[in-house]
């Protein structure tokens, strides 16, 4: 009867905003992709490549290779990228797993916090805990807490009320600034 979930091109959007703010626009970035012909790969990519050609014409995206959603996919497509590019500024990855992946391979090619700037998508403990660390820069949520938001559709829609054709959480983001104090409501 609706949608009920996060707008995933508003979370590339957000992304890409982050990653402006961490590289103070300029450098080059890789994208590690979700899963190939993923709605929510296709939305993210599309708001992240729109704002950074809008509001950043000097980041360069230099690399895109699918991770697959997972942690062991962004490792090894990580792990691939540092040879090819060792000196690339900043990492979007696609969800957490795949940036706790790149984090992984980072440290392991003798990459320090804060060497390359990482901005993920999805609010999980370890990636905020990543943000506390000094490895992971920004991580826009994907807010899986829409339990609420499903019976208030699913009230209205059985009282005869208009429920819309999408009802859109608000996600959250978590950076240096707040990821301390707000790791409690990473999930």
């Amino acid at each position: 009867m609706t949608f009920i979930g996060s707008d995933f091109v508003e979370q590339g959007r957000r992304a890409a905003d982050q990653m402006i703010d961490a590289l103070g626009g300029e450098g080059e970035v890789a994208i590690l992709l979700g899963a190939p012909g993923n709605n929510v790969t296709t939305d993210r990519t599309s708001g992240f490549l729109e704002r950074i050609e809008a509001e950043a014409p000097g980041i360069e995206i230099v690399f895109q290779q699918s991770g697959d959603f997972t942690r062991e996919g962004g490792q090894s497509v990580t792990e691939q990228l540092v040879q090819s590019q060792p000196d690339i500024s900043g990492i979007y990855a696609q969800n957490d797993e795949m940036g706790i992946g790149a984090v992984t391979a980072l440290n392991g090619a003798g990459k320090a916090p804060g060497d390359v700037e990482i901005v993920t998508v999805d609010g999980t403990r370890a990636a905020v805990e990543y943000i506390v660390d000094g490895w992971i820069s920004a991580v826009v949520e994907s807010n899986p807490r829409f339990g609420p938001l499903a019976f208030e559709a699913a009230s209205a829609f059985g009282a005869g009320e208009d429920v819309g054709t999408q009802l859109i959480i608000t996600d959250r983001e978590y950076d240096a600034e707040n990821a301390e104090e707000e790791l409690p409501h990473a999930y």
